[in-house]
């Protein structure tokens, strides 16, 4: 008796990790694999992220309609610190091609909220270097 093994069949290990990630599994490549593999990886929507960035929209929406008076009246309306609605508002502010490419699910692997709000540079440019996208031609 012959196995399938003795007949040709080709077995391929792919070392990957799967996480969590804003409730859903995404499966990640290891850090040396080849560009084409990492390239190939699907989209990873990060729902934290993307959640955070929405809230900030809807927040600066409302202090540029009135609808919130100041940063103080935002944050009494909503629950939270002064200083928690002072640290997302800079990611209003944010190049429109990172927006884009987090909405999409195309961040740099190990972009996260906590890092983004450690320090959101002015310039569209520094943003993309520091947090690893594209640059911009």
């Amino acid at each position: 008796m012959t196995t399938s093994a003795e007949v040709g069949t080709l077995i391929i290990r792919v070392p990957v990790q799967f996480k969590r990630r804003g409730g859903r599994k995404l499966i990640i490549t290891p850090e040396d694999a080849p560009e084409a593999v990492a390239a190939a990886a699907p989209a990873a929507l990060d729902d934290t992220l993307v959640r955070t960035l929405v809230k900030a929209h809807r927040w600066r929406r409302r202090i540029e309609t009135g609808k919130a008076k100041s940063i103080t009246d935002l944050a009494e309306q909503e629950k939270v610190t002064i200083a928690y609605v002072s640290r997302l508002l800079p990611l209003t502010c944010l190049a429109p091609d990172i927006v884009v490419a987090i909405l999409d699910g195309r961040q740099p692997r190990g972009l996260s909220v906590n890092r983004m709000l450690q320090d959101i540079p002015e310039s569209w440019d520094e943003q993309r270097r520091l947090w690893e996208f594209p640059e911009r031609r």
